[in-house]
């Protein structure tokens, strides 16, 4: 199993306005990609969903790619 990127650097938080961090958990449907393939923990994979929908919403982000 994977380590958890976020646990393995210390991270705190994880902000909505870090696009390019964020565009590392989306495919390229602009789908959240689940924590198998990213190897991300529950605690961090809900975060990372939460600050992606965040971004999605104040329009840093698509909702669907074309």
């Amino acid at each position: 199993m994977k380590q958890c990127v976020f646990c393995s650097q210390n991270t705190k938080e994880i902000d909505y306005r870090e696009v390019d961090a964020l565009r590392r958990f989306i495919s390229s449907q602009a789908k959240i990609i689940d924590p198998k393939h990213t190897g991300l923990c529950a605690k961090h994979q809900r975060r990372i969903a939460r600050a992606i929908k965040r971004a999605r919403i104040v329009g840093l982000l698509p909702f669907v790619r074309r």
